[in-house]
Formats: structure tokens, sequence, C-alpha cells
């Protein structure tokens, strides 16, 4: 299972894991692999939990008991990002814009060649999105995945300026921004685009599209 940014050293000292969470993170990560085998080799509506287990060396409750559904074994790095932008508003420094933070966020995933804006160089990474993007029920949980970080974002918005309609308005623009920049890899990548020229591709385009979402729609698309 592509691993997470990595803590600081102070979060590190704080949470550092026991020997039981590392053996069910390993597990996880037995479970995530050997699931994304299967389904690379037989596709994913021929595979079957207990499939899974089988070759991950569990029992089918297992798998049920650390993911509860089938798409959920494939989705679960995904979900695990879902609160990212809502997080980085909350985090952000006094005086930055909510703009500014998530540009600033999204950047720095770009940089790091994040697997969860599907920039990792493992071909993993390659193979879960080719399988999201050719299987509906899974397409169907990415897009409810998004529609789940707008909510979140436009909570974390609305709590902030007291105003939850403008909040929405807010967060659909910056979640737009970052979906269209994750699109934009996606497609490229499945391409075959080589991957220092998509992050290139991705990090101008997130930086001309927070621009526009800064200065707002009044002179854009004017008809001549």
């Amino acid at each position: 299972m592509p691993a997470r940014r990595p803590a600081s050293a102070d979060e590190s000292s704080v949470r550092a894991p026991g020997l039981r969470e590392r053996k069910k993170q390993q597990t996880a990560s037995r479970i995530w692999h050997a699931a994304v085998d299967l389904f690379v080799e037989r596709g994913y509506d021929k595979v079957s939990v207990a499939e899974i287990a089988a070759a991950a060396d569990v029992s089918k409750m297992t798998v049920f008991n650390y993911f509860g559904t089938k798409d959920d074994v494939l989705l679960a790095p995904m979900e695990e990002h879902v609160s990212d932008a809502a997080d980085a508003i909350r985090a952000r420094a006094s005086g930055e814009s909510a703009a500014d933070a998530l540009r600033r966020r999204l950047l720095d995933l770009i940089e790091a060649r994040d697997p969860s804006v599907g920039l990792g160089d493992s071909p993993r990474t390659l193979q879960v999105l080719r399988l999201i993007t050719e299987t509906p029920v899974l397409l169907h949980r990415a897009h409810a995945f998004h529609h789940r970080s707008q909510q979140l974002l436009a909570t974390a918005l609305a709590e902030e300026t007291g105003d939850a309609v403008l909040a929405e308005v807010a967060a659909a623009q910056l979640i737009g921004v970052r979906n269209a920049v994750f699109a934009e890899v996606h497609r490229r990548r499945m391409a075959g685009t080589p991957l220092d020229e998509v992050a290139a591709t991705a990090d101008a385009l997130a930086r001309d599209a927070f621009d526009l979402v800064e200065k707002g729609l009044s002179g854009y698309a004017v008809k001549a």
C-alpha cells in the first residue's frame, strides 16, 4: 500500500507506531498488494474477496475487518487523503489565504512526486490509476471521494468565516483546481508521458489555475 507523507520529527516521536500497529499495517499492506496483483491480472470484477484473502494468506473475515468491501481494498490509500484539503485550511498560518494554503499543499505534493496525486514512480501507482479509470464502480467511488473532500473543505471554511453559502462556492472552486490537476496528471500518465514531464505540467497548471481562482472569473471567457 502506498505510504502516506512521512511525519515530521516531532510527529514521529509522539506517534511512532507500536508493534501491534505495525503488524496491522503490514497485514493491510499485504492484502492491498495481493488485491492489486489479482485485479491487474484478471480484472476487478473477476476477483472475489475470498481469492484476495487466499493470495494474502489471511481469512476472508480478516479482509472485511480491515477494509469492509472489495472496492475499499483498492481505494483505502485514497480514503486516507479525503480530509487533506480541510486539514490544510485548518493548519495554515495566520495571514495565509485558503487559496495560498491549498496551492502550497498541492505544489509540495507535486514536487515530492506523491502517489496521492498520481505521481508515484512505482508501477503500482499507474496500475491503480488504470484500474480506477477502467472500472465503473471504482470510478464512481473516486468521484464520491472528491465530493466528500469538497464537503469537508466547505465545512472548514464555514466554521472560520461563518458563511456557509460562500464557503460552498469557495470550496467548489478550490477543489475544482485540485481535481483538474489530478485529471491532467492521470490523463498524461495513462498516455505514457514521462513522469518528470507530467510533474512539470502539473506544477504549471496548478499555479495558473490557482491564479485564476484568486483573481476571480470577471475577466474570464468574455465573449468577443
